[in-house]
């Protein structure tokens, strides 16, 4: 029987058990025991594996691990290893990927119940055990003690929540008689979110002390794995740890085990018969750099891959923004200035920047400036490397064209808020087309891409910098309520990229936009309007009562435009 795709599966156990694919990446289990620090940090971007490598670690090193589950695996020849290690040790699991209150009190609840939840998975072992005292297992209780007059929550007390996983270590240490392996992944989520809502100082104080007293001189430790976004910095949240490992996106060290490497990604598409697809997911998903070695975002190669399988014609498209608000690269665009515009452009044109990265931030300096967006930027994937330049310069650029799509959205309409907030130019813009004044509309638009970002001629294909400028364009128009406007609607022998209706005076208008690769205004022009004329575009607007039509020809560029008008 063909395997599953695992879209959205994070659990290691239910890969191998439940028939889905699954990317061997258990050499990590190898390479974290011969190489493993007291802590050590992975800093990747989203969607790149971290969760499902961490329950890959905890289903290994937990005491009853199912031997079956790792067979043919690449840790499988590793025999020694296996078994001197292989379901071992006591493991405590959590993930602070839903600690995301909208206030401190709503935070902390949700970070009570995290610890209390994965506390009560070893309630029959601690309680019945021999070699606990009563006053340990009423520090057992404590983290697990729940308060039914609140929604059957999860009640501590600061001194035991900060002392809770230091506390729950301790107890399976000396149950086991083996130190405690600590899995803590999206470490950073909490910290985020409360940098968002404003409630940040309290949080950090909170996740500081937790992360102080079980990481730092806690002698039921055996080592710790954390996971996230962002490193943040020492002074923040590891203060006092004792040099923890950070294993970042530059790290050559364990570089091949987040991402699909070229040589899985063309094993999994052998498997599902989808070698034909190679060129257009390597163009779309791949271009990381993590270390050394080049990578393709999983979760788009199996998003993809899956709807492949239901359509083989299915396009691809863009997975990876819709689990993000990409508020990163919105706060990059209101922040660049003229400089800045320039690189943005630069990059857009599938060129690289030099960038002086720091890997090391603390939340509340992430915005402070440019530099600090750029490093944010970097780290959580919306920008790659492509080697180092002279002392800490990075050669920045946009991986894939998923990223480049959501650079170009993002811009349009970061373009378009702009330009609203003048809405007395705006309407003597859209009016400039009703008018059939093609001079007006020039001027304006003109400014309008003068005072933005513009798309150079280099590595973009010509028809997605048609798209840009339709785009942009299509934003503007809608400025006005009571206009019908329609993008890319089939009319006569093909499609108009913009229709507009104007059913109060039966006026219809017709807009093509072209791109002239050699910057000849003119005659981009003169193509738009003869391809108006030659696929009949005016036909739909005409059958819809249109008694009235006006035809716009629009070239763009760079950040120059030339429009003629024919009515």
């Amino acid at each position: 029987m063909t395997k599953m795709l695992p879209v959205g599966i994070e659990n290691f156990e239910e890969i191998r058990t439940e028939n889905y694919y699954y990317v061997d990446k258990t050499g990590m289990i190898r390479d974290l025991l011969n190489k493993h620090g007291k802590v050590n940090l992975f800093t990747r971007p989203r969607r790149f594996g971290k969760s499902l490598n961490m329950s890959m670690l905890r289903t290994f090193f937990e005491r009853g691990c199912d031997q079956a589950l790792f067979e043919g695996l690449d840790i499988s020849r590793e025999t020694a290893l296996c078994e001197r290690h292989m379901g071992q040790y006591p493991v405590m699991s959590i993930s602070l990927k839903g600690v995301n209150g909208a206030d401190y009190k709503t935070a902390r609840s949700l970070l009570c119940s995290v610890v209390g939840e994965e506390a009560l998975r070893f309630e029959t072992e601690l309680m019945e055990s021999d070699k606990l005292s009563q006053t340990e297992k009423k520090r057992y209780m404590q983290l697990i003690t729940i308060d039914k007059r609140n929604n059957e929550s999860f009640v501590m007390s600061d001194s035991v929540l900060m002392g809770s996983l230091k506390t729950l270590s301790a107890l399976l240490r000396r149950h086991y008689g083996r130190k405690t392996i600590i899995l803590i992944d999206e470490y950073d989520v909490p910290l985020a979110k409360a940098h968002e809502q404003g409630y940040y100082d309290e949080m950090i104080l909170l996740v500081r002390n937790i992360f102080e007293q079980v990481l730092k001189t806690n002698d039921s430790l055996y080592f710790a794995v954390l996971t996230g976004c962002l490193r943040v910095s020492k002074e923040s949240i590891f203060t006092g740890l004792n040099n923890p490992k950070v294993l970042s996106i530059t790290s050559v060290r364990f570089e091949e085990y987040f991402g699909f490497t070229d040589s899985e990604v063309r094993e999994m598409l052998s498997y599902y018969d989808l070698g034909n697809k190679y060129d257009m997911i390597k163009e779309w998903y791949d271009g990381y750099h993590f270390g050394n070695a080049g990578v393709y975002c999983p979760w788009d190669v199996i998003s993809y891959c899956d709807e492949l399988l239901d359509d083989p014609q299915t396009e691809p498209k863009d997975y990876w923004s819709n689990t993000s608000s990409n508020d990163v690269v919105k706060r990059f665009l209101q922040m660049a200035k003229a400089d800045t515009r320039d690189d943005i452009e630069r990059l857009i044109a599938g060129e690289t920047v030099l960038k002086t990265i720091n890997e090391e931030l603390i939340y509340k300096e992430l915005y402070d400036k440019i530099d600090h967006v750029w490093s944010v930027l970097f780290t959580t994937g919306y920008l790659t490397q492509r080697g180092k330049a002279d002392g800490e310069l990075r050669r920045l650029v946009i991986p894939n064209k998923e990223i480049h799509n959501i650079f170009m959205k993002q811009i349009r309409e970061w373009m378009q808020s702009k330009v609203r907030e003048d809405g007395i130019k705006l309407n003597r813009f859209c009016e400039a087309f009703r008018n059939a004044d093609a001079e007006t509309v020039q001027t304006i638009f003109a400014e309008y891409l003068r005072d933005t970002v513009s798309i150079r001629d280099t590595a973009v294909r010509k028809e997605l910098k048609e798209n840009f400028y339709h785009g942009f364009l299509l934003g503007l128009l809608r400025f006005k309520e009571d206009w019908m406007v329609i993008s890319n609607r089939e009319s006569g022998k093909g499609y108009a990229d913009i229709v507009v209706e104007i059913y109060s005076e039966k006026l219809g208008i017709v807009i093509e936009v072209k791109y002239p690769d050699n910057g000849n205004l003119d005659a981009g022009c003169q193509e738009a309007m003869k391809q108006i004329e030659d696929r009949a575009y005016t036909d739909q607007p005409r059958l819809d009562g249109m008694t009235r039509i006006i035809k716009f020809g629009i070239a763009c560029y760079k950040k120059e435009c030339k429009v003629v008008s024919d009515h």
